[in-house]
């Protein structure tokens, strides 16, 4: 019995990196405006959780859970930093339990504010899409490499390099305005189009994860064209995604085998 309540809570707290990791980690960082320590912080969240979860039980609102002990985390390492007080005000907010003031010029989504967020000038390029794609959705380093055709070993290195640097550069992560959208809208589309065909490919309907990841992917997408409905290449991928979502049900057939194009049955 204990075995398998041990496994009960470890799949639970699988299904809970799934779908709740990238919200998370995006609450956190908008907060912290460190991306590497508010990571480190929800890592060891779910560590604490493994450990104490099988004990005590599940809570009753098991995100909440998470936020509470990974905030406390960043607040304990500010608060232990030896530069105290020049780390007092940059993370004083953390300790405010209320939610940043609403803006008319806010980007209304905390997932795609921080993709924003990681277009900062001082991330190279190449890196921007990857590293939103690592730190938001939790892809390895495998995935990201298929999806942007490059060995893993290169991607790995690419995400560990760009990482120190914002770490050592002490790169603050601010959360941009809707003003920040057309400089780094390139980056957000790649990493938006990464999150749709990762769902595309993948054969099984029936994984919710997956399924979660293409309507995230077109749930972002329609958010920028209200946004910014003066650029076309949002409203390209929208229409792209649009069209082959409407091929889902299609695309394979009742033994989960891959339909050619020209086979498939439009009426699904």
């Amino acid at each position: 019995m204990q075995a398998q309540s041990d496994q009960t809570n470890s799949q639970l707290i699988t299904s809970l990196v799934r779908r709740s990791y990238g919200r998370l980690l995006a609450m956190l960082s908008v907060r912290s405006g460190d991306l590497a320590s508010a990571e480190d912080a929800l890592a060891g969240a779910f560590e604490t959780a493994l450990k104490t979860w099988p004990e005590q039980g599940v809570p009753t609102n098991p995100e909440a859970w998470l936020f509470t002990v990974a905030r406390r985390q960043l607040i304990d390492q500010a608060r232990s930093a030896q530069t105290q007080q020049r780390h007092q005000e940059e993370f004083s907010y953390l300790i405010d339990e209320t939610a940043v003031e609403n803006d008319p010029q806010a980007i209304p989504d905390q997932r795609l504010a921080l993709m924003f967020a990681c277009t900062h000038p001082a991330i190279d390029r190449s890196i921007r899409a990857p590293l939103m794609l690592q730190t938001l959705l939790g892809f390895d380093a495998a995935s990201i490499a298929s999806a942007f055709l490059i060995a893993p070993s290169n991607m790995a290195q690419r995400l560990v390099r760009a990482k120190h640097k914002i770490r050592v550069a002490r790169i603050r992560l601010t959360i941009p305005d809707q003003s920040a959208i057309s400089d780094g809208l390139d980056a957000v589309l790649d990493a938006i189009y990464s999150i749709y065909t990762t769902a595309w490919s993948q054969t099984s309907d029936g994984d919710i994860q997956q399924g979660n990841l293409a309507e995230e992917a077109l749930w972002l997408t329609q958010l920028l064209s209200q946004l910014a409905p003066q650029e076309p290449e949002v409203f390209g991928l929208l229409a792209l995604m649009l069209y082959a979502e409407s091929r889902r049900q299609a695309r394979h057939d009742a033994q989960g085998k891959y339909v050619p194009l020209q086979e498939q049955d439009c009426r699904q």
